[in-house]
This record gives structure tokens, C-alpha cells and sequence, in this order.
């Protein structure tokens, strides 16, 4: 199969990104392959956001279910299924399973995907996305992942395998760090200094619009996941009062991270 992507070097950082011409999606020219080990869940995951990934439980649950209030906008649970890649532990699906889903999980940290399956009694399978023998079979009314695409280096077989899991009128919910955010629009060398070494890919919600309607999709919900005007150095180094950067950043989706939810069409 031909590749979508039309990648040339960016006119401006052309050593660490290049740039799909149809699409606008990024592909981080630095980034390498990592085992992904439950090391993440402890020593990294505390030195991000200074708890390990267990003492962050409540706030988790928290986001997992205004995640599910988004999500609820345009599909209601009950009787419904959903599938989440790169799970962890559990917590969201088992605050989607509370909300009515039957709900089925897939994990690479073994350590956590048997913490979901003992302790809350989830279906999480063990291992890679990107594994055919794993991968389930049936449709689902709508698949999630947080954080999880940009880590793939073949896009395309990470978006046809989004699509081929989702039944038609179905929902993909997606959680991605943006380009189209006031990092990378007016501190750009704070970006690249931060920039993980394992994310293949960038969005912006505008290019990740145009990468999932090649496939099929039509979005339907573009949210801030949160708001940082002191990160915004677009004016002199000036900061937008937070009431304007936040009414801004709503109409406009600009933000570091952001959510998206679209409908499979075809």
C-alpha cells in the first residue's frame, strides 16, 4: 500500500522535523525506539508530576471521568463497548465500566496489566498494539488512547488498526500533545529541550482533523486538556490575563495537549 504521507523537512527546523505536505502532521527526526518498561510507572512517572503513578489515583479517576462527560456528548454507555490501548492500570476503564461500558483494555507493562485484571477485575490484555496474534477481533463502539500514538513510528498501521477496531458510527477518542500550543508556537527552543525522545509524531489539532479524515473519520469534539498562558511569549514576553487566554485557547484549541473525538463514517 502507498504511503498517505508526503513528508518533506520543515522550512524552519529541518533537522528535526519533517512535514507530511497533505496532512500537516509532524515526524520528529530525533526520536528513537524504547522498551517501555514498568519503570515508567515509578521512577518517571514521580519525577514528572512528583507521585508515583498510584498516589495519583484520585486525580486519574477525576480526569477519567470528565473524560468520560466529553465522551458521553455523543454516545451514551450502557450497552455499549469501548476499548483503551496503553490502559496502565486501569483507572479509566474501570470509571467507564462504573459509567455503563463493557469495557477491554490493552497494556504493555505486564506488572500493570495484571494490577488491572486482579485488583479491579478488568479484560486487559498484555503486549503491543502492533501485535496481530493480541489484537482483539470484534468492533467496539469506541476505542481511546491517551498519550499513546505519537510513541508509534508507523503511523499508518497505528491508524488503520484505530479504524479496523471501531465500528461504523463509532467513536475514537484521542489525547496528544499539540503543536498548535504556546510551547511550540512562541518557545520553541523550550520544545525541543522537553521534547521526548520517543514520540515519532506530532499534532496539531488541525493536522490530526486532516490525518483521520484520509481514514474515514469526521471530528467532532477539539478541547484544551489544559490551559498555561505563562507559557504563551507570543508578545514581547507578555502574558494574556488567564479569562482571555482561556476563551482563546476554547475557540481555537490551542493548547499543549489537547482531546479529540471524531465518528467513523465509512
Amino acid at each position: 500500500m502507498d504511503s498517505i504521507f508526503d513528508l518533506k523537512p520543515h522550512p524552519k527546523y529541518p533537522e528535526e522535523y519533517l512535514v507530511c505536505s497533505r496532512t500537516g502532521i509532524h515526524f520528529y527526526r530525533q526520536a528513537k525506539e524504547r522498551e517501555y518498561e514498568d519503570s515508567y510507572f515509578q521512577e518517571e512517572y514521580k519525577n514528572q508530576y512528583k507521585k508515583t503513578y498510584y498516589e495519583d489515583e484520585p486525580q486519574l479517576r477525576e480526569l477519567a471521568r470528565r473524560r468520560l462527560a466529553s465522551l458521553s456528548r455523543f454516545q451514551k454507555p450502557k450497552g455499549k463497548t469501548l476499548f483503551e490501548i496503553g490502559c496502565a492500570a486501569g483507572f479509566f476503564l474501570d470509571e467507564a465500566k462504573k459509567a455503563g461500558y463493557s469495557v477491554t483494555g490493552m497494556e504493555l507493562s505486564e506488572t500493570e496489566a495484571a494490577f488491572a485484571r486482579k485488583t479491579l477485575g478488568l479484560n486487559v490484555i498484555s503486549g503491543s498494539f502492533l501485535s496481530d496474534e493480541l489484537l482483539p477481533k470484534e468492533k467496539f463502539d469506541a476505542v481511546c488512547a491517551f498519550f499513546v500514538v505519537e510513541h508509534f513510528s508507523d503511523a499508518e498501521a497505528v491508524f488503520r488498526r484505530l479504524t479496523d477496531l471501531v465500528r461504523p458510527g463509532g467513536l475514537l477518542f484521542l489525547g496528544v500533545p499539540s503543536l498548535f500550543g504556546p510551547t511550540f508556537r512562541t518557545n520553541p527552543t523550550e520544545w525541543f529541550a522537553g521534547h521526548p525522545k520517543d514520540h515519532f509524531w506530532d499534532y496539531s489539532p488541525d493536522s490530526l482533523k486532516k490525518m483521520l479524515k484520509l481514514y474515514g473519520w469526521r471530528t467532532v469534539y477539539k478541547k484544551p486538556m489544559s490551559y498555561h498562558p505563562t507559557r504563551d511569549k507570543g508578545w514581547r514576553g507578555k502574558y494574556l490575563p488567564r479569562p482571555l487566554f482561556v476563551r482563546y485557547a476554547n475557540l481555537a484549541c490551542y493548547a499543549d495537549t489537547f482531546h479529540l473525538i471524531a465518528i467513523k463514517i465509512v
